[in-house]
């Protein structure tokens, strides 16, 4: 295996052509730019797969300004300040102010910051991450601040490296948990009595050309086309290094694989070390995930995006889950089929893309973990353990510089889980999937509208609903009933709801350089939870609605609330 992973990163090297720096999903605003110009028609856009090369926005970017006479005055702006920070990857040194030095092949600014190099075989640039957030309710006052920097690279016409560290501060209440209903990215913190802190390393080393390239990388990513939450892979939990492969060969067909090392947060009681002889530390458990994806585009603007993928835990990396093209179910019914022993947790998935009506970006994204035909007939109360996404992003129509976007979500019951807890759709135990996890459903709605170049305003309801928590009890006794897992499934989702979030708030964003902003947000929110009326049924994790909303939410936003907050960022 190694063997042919060395062949390949050969042949990629001797062929390559391209350089491919992933962008980080948290700088939003060029992802949301790029979306935009796709929905307006000026290129296709596969964003059921981010996040997206450096190389790949550039390119967007310069084909959309081929278009000028259609692009508004703000559009033009935009491209034209965007391209900026991609300079390096367009051969050349960005604009900049206020210069430390300056010569033909190098220089240092304050104004954008950083420090940018190219010549004819290496051209890299290293930016720092500064950023502050002050938020205030009627609970608390939260400080979180940040700090570090990023380096990115390329050698010759083939080769990428990449890194990044950052060194983040919570003074106050935590606000990411693996059990919170919310958004907030996913963080393994290091108690303080003040909080907690975190860093998080990200990079890695990609060989590339045209038509594709293989990657080892440790990053989040995304897959699933969504404006709030993906149902397929979120890249909420903390970043996770992989093995990458990127293939499109031609415009219609694409392929796109990766190979996890997950952390799984249980313990192997068989492995561990020996402190002065005698002391046993016992280490985490193995845990591994294999995914691809499949996009085809049958006509323009519309892609259909196929994949499967499998949480494994073994001692070692299964050869079985390398090939990028399996179906892993087959594969671990046959490593698994007769041994007495419980299967590796599959999944499948499905994302239908359209922007074949101008300004309109209309998707849906199915996220299957187990499916059986016989449920879906009317008299089966069994329902599928799937997740529905489903949602239409308007932009610059009927009124130019305003957008619209309302999306739905529904997931049921047991999706995402596993009976055997080493094998649950997580890493560093947060959900990979929809951030509300299974039995919930949720309404996104937004208005946003950009006056000028870097000014953007967006208006949003969310309406957040979970169902009855339910462990993955797949024989034996709860609570003193003795069922299994489809005595489970039986029970409607969302069943009694037991917690819910209606959050409205106004954000105010401007882009002052390349990926630094200042921010302004308002959101008031009514957090509940609500006491089960019904008696409790088999595998119900039965709470009190204290117990529900202290299981589910930071206190900080707990019951209703005024939630302000401001603060600036750069490169993060």
């Amino acid at each position: 295996m190694k063997i042919k992973l060395t062949l390949l990163f050969f042949i990629l090297a001797l062929t390559s052509q391209a350089q491919d720096i992933p962008q980080h999903i948290s700088y939003y605003k060029i992802y949301d730019f790029v979306d935009e110009l796709a929905n307006s028609g000026f290129y296709e856009l596969n964003s059921a797969v981010k996040p997206y090369s450096r190389t790949l926005i550039l390119e967007k970017l310069l084909e959309a300004q081929t278009q000028s006479e259609k692009l508004s005055k703000r559009q033009q702006a935009e491209i034209t300040f965007y391209l900026n920070d991609l300079a390096i990857e367009n051969n050349r040194l960005p604009t900049a102010n206020w210069h430390l030095w300056k010569n033909d092949k190098s220089k240092a600014a304050l104004l954008a910051p950083g420090i940018f190099y190219q010549d004819s075989l290496f051209r890299a640039r290293i930016t720092p991450a500064l950023g502050m957030n002050i938020l205030n309710n009627s609970t608390e006052t939260i400080i979180q601040r940040w700090i570090g920097a990023e380096f990115q690279a390329s050698i010759g016409k083939n080769i990428s490296i990449y890194g990044s560290l950052r060194d983040f501060s919570n003074n106050g209440e935590k606000l990411s948990g693996y059990n919170y209903l919310n958004d907030q990215p996913g963080y393994q913190y290091k108690e303080a009595s003040y909080g907690g802190d975190y860093s998080d390393s990200r990079g890695g080393i990609k060989i590339s050309n045209k038509w594709g390239s293989i990657g080892l990388i440790k990053d989040n990513v995304v897959w699933g086309d969504n404006y709030h939450g993906s149902n397929i892979l979120s890249g909420r939990a903390p970043s996770i290094p992989m093995l990458t492969l990127h293939l499109k060969p031609v415009k219609w067909f694409e392929m796109n694989y990766l190979h996890a090392w997950l952390v799984s947060n249980e313990v192997d009681s068989s492995y561990y070390y020996l402190e002065n002889g005698t002391n046993k530390s016992y280490r985490p458990a193995n845990k591994f995930m294999a995914a691809n994806m499949f996009t085809f585009t049958p006509v323009r603007n519309l892609k259909i995006s196929v994949g499967n993928s499998i949480i494994y835990a073994e001692k070692t990396i299964q050869g079985g889950y390398l090939i990028p093209i399996a179906f892993y179910k087959s594969i671990d019914h046959t490593l698994t089929k007769g041994l007495g022993t419980e299967n590796q947790n599959s999944q499948m998935f499905m994302n239908i893309s359209s922007r074949n009506l101008k300004h309109t970006h209309f998707y849906t994204s199915i996220f299957i973990d187990e499916f059986n035909f016989e449920r879906l007939k009317p008299s089966n109360k069994e329902a599928n353990p799937i997740s529905v996404k489903a949602g239409a992003y308007v932009s610059n129509f009927p009124i130019k510089n305003l957008s619209a976007v309302v999306e739905y979500t529904r997931t049921n019951i047991l999706n995402y889980k596993h009976s055997i807890p080493l094998l649950t759709y997580a890493s560093n135990s947060y959900n990979l999937g929809h951030y509300l996890g299974d039995n919930s459903q949720e309404v996104y709605v937004a208005l946003q509208y950009k006056p000028f170049r870097g000014l953007d305003f967006k208006l949003f309801y969310t309406d957040a609903q979970h169902g009855n928590e339910y462990d993955y009890v797949r024989r034996g006794t709860s609570n003193g009933i003795t069922g299994k897992v489809d005595g489970i499934i039986s029970q409607p989702s969302l069943g009694e709801v037991i917690w819910k979030n209606q959050t409205i708030g106004l954000h105010g964003t401007f882009e002052v350089i390349n990926n630094g902003y200042v921010f302004f947000k308002a959101e008031n929110s009514n957090m509940e939870a609500f006491e089960p009326a019904l008696p409790a049924t088999f595998g119900e994790k039965r709470m009190t609605a204290a117990e529900t909303l202290n299981y589910y939410s930071p206190r900080f936003f707990q019951g209703n609330k005024l939630t302000i907050s401001a603060g600036f960022s750069f490169g993060f």
